[in-house]
């Protein structure tokens, strides 16, 4: 059946986070679905992201707590890691989990294809390389899902020995003395606390003026000094003008600065759309300056029968749990059902670095900026029962509501937290400034006790006029 034209309701090029969302969601909804994948369904966030990354930052925290067992009165002596059996860990977790998505994707009767895709006009795709190369898929809608690679800096060749970008880290079986994270974004932050909690020391370079810039001021504020704290160099503000690699090592070469030496360099500077190759002639669909495909708030392409979702949205957020929000609206739009499209200023964010980061909704000063007179309130973590009894309570809540003629707070803008398991807590947050509720509705719900969640209810209240245990 190579050259023979099969027709669907659906053809999916890319089977990341935001492809087979759209596939599986389709074919729940009775539509004749095709997936067309490269590597493995699941993509970068299951096989070279999201989920490796968080499994070897789970094994530099269960070091971490052995290093200070002493404080429970356990006794250990000698905690070393053996990197590779976290790496072996690390596969049996992806392999599991890919083949869960695989086995949900056959049960729902999607047909997938091995191979690159190119989408051609009147929605026809073939499969221009892999096992299934010649196949030709006609949908009478199309979803790109393309994804994302990553991005490296001028001189800085990728050899996966000195010069690494996550592809390459998350299939290390050893790890450097120290290293040199570029960028100090959240990706990058992630890359510097798991190294330096397994032992290596760790320089993180960036060229804005602090890391993670997206975040709200106290937030990264807390984090700043966490990582300090904890031996981790931070340069901000800098301009890296090359390297020179010389026996297993290298020296990075910063404009009016020192060299900075290390043994491995990590370059976390962002992701860059997978769409060279992908659109053929006469789709109808359009490429911003930066290869990102443009979309409208229903994930509708310039062609009313292409969408796209993931990675390769123009102004995405590039959040695998974005891309399956976009999946959904974009197959309700598909359906015809009334659907609500994704607000990117209110999806959550999680930071798995120590001490971890989560928020949705408005910074302070972005609020400002949107010219709204802001009421906020903020409590640390310090007083929280739970974080006392776990022995880690460096962190804040801060939460920023409109502000009402009568001074008092209004409706939630933004929920910003840093702290212990803040990555688990967001989900109230989440509601609270998508449900746009007033600081009164929100704090009205009840937190258990003890928890690490009391503190975004303690904030609440403080927020609402009138604090238990913070003013």
């Amino acid at each position: 059946m190579a050259n023979e034209v099969q027709q669907f309701d659906v053809v999916v090029i890319g089977g990341g986070p935001g492809g087979y969302a759209a596939a599986l969601y389709a074919a729940a909804a009775g539509l004749s679905v095709a997936l067309v994948e490269r590597d493995k369904v699941g993509g970068t966030c299951l096989h070279r992201g999201c989920v490796p990354a968080k499994e070897f930052l789970e094994t530099a925290h269960v070091r971490r707590t052995l290093e200070h067992s002493a404080a429970f009165g356990i006794t250990t002596t000698g905690v070393e890691v053996d990197f590779a059996v976290s790496q072996a860990r690390k596969n049996e977790i992806v392999d599991r989990l890919f083949k869960g998505v695989s086995g949900l994707l056959k049960g729902r009767k999607v047909t997938v294809f091995a191979g690159t895709a190119r989408l051609d006009a009147d929605q026809t795709v073939t499969v221009v390389d892999g096992n299934d190369a010649g196949v030709v898929a006609r949908g009478t809608n199309v979803i790109l899902a393309a994804g994302s690679v990553p991005r490296s800096l001028p001189g800085f060749d990728v050899d996966g020995k000195i010069v690494l970008t996550s592809d390459e880290f998350l299939d290390l079986t050893s790890l450097p003395a120290t290293a040199a994270v570029i960028g100090g974004g959240a990706i990058g932050c992630e890359f510097a606390s798991m190294l330096c909690d397994m032992g290596t020391k760790v320089t993180i370079l960036e060229g804005l003026p602090s890391i993670l810039a997206g975040c709200d001021t106290e937030v990264a504020t807390v984090v700043q000094r966490a990582f300090k704290k904890r031996g981790i160099e931070i340069q901000a503000g800098v301009k890296i003008t090359g390297h020179t690699p010389k026996k297993g090592a290298t020296s990075i070469q910063i404009e009016g600065a020192d060299d900075v030496k290390v043994d491995m360099v990590v370059m976390s500077v962002g992701r860059r759309p997978r769409t060279e190759g992908l659109l053929g002639e006469g789709t109808g669909v359009q490429l911003d300056e930066r290869g990102f495909v443009v979309a409208d708030g229903y994930q509708r392409t310039a062609n009313a029968n292409v969408f796209v979702v993931g990675d390769i949205v123009a102004n995405s957020p590039q959040l695998a749990h974005v891309g399956f929000a976009e999946a959904i609206v974009a197959i309700k739009s598909i359906l015809g059902e009334p659907v609500v499209p994704v607000d990117y200023e209110r999806v959550p964010w999680a930071i798995y670095s120590n001490p971890e980061v989560a928020f949705c909704g408005l910074t302070e000063a972005a609020a400002k900026e949107k010219g709204y007179d802001v009421v906020v309130k903020k409590d640390p973590f310090g007083g929280n029962s739970r974080a006392q009894i776990i022995g880690d309570t460096d962190g804040v809540v801060k939460i920023i509501a409109e502000k009402r003629p009568d001074g008092t707070a209004g409706q939630i803008l933004g929920v910003h937290m840093a702290g212990p398991w803040v990555t688990e807590q967001l989900g109230a947050g989440y509601f609270a400034v998508n449900w746009e509720a007033t600081a009164e509705e929100a704090a009205a719900l009840i937190q258990p006790h003890p928890s690490l969640s009391e503190t975004f209810g303690e904030t609440l209240l403080a927020l609402a006029g009138r604090g238990l245990h913070v003013g």
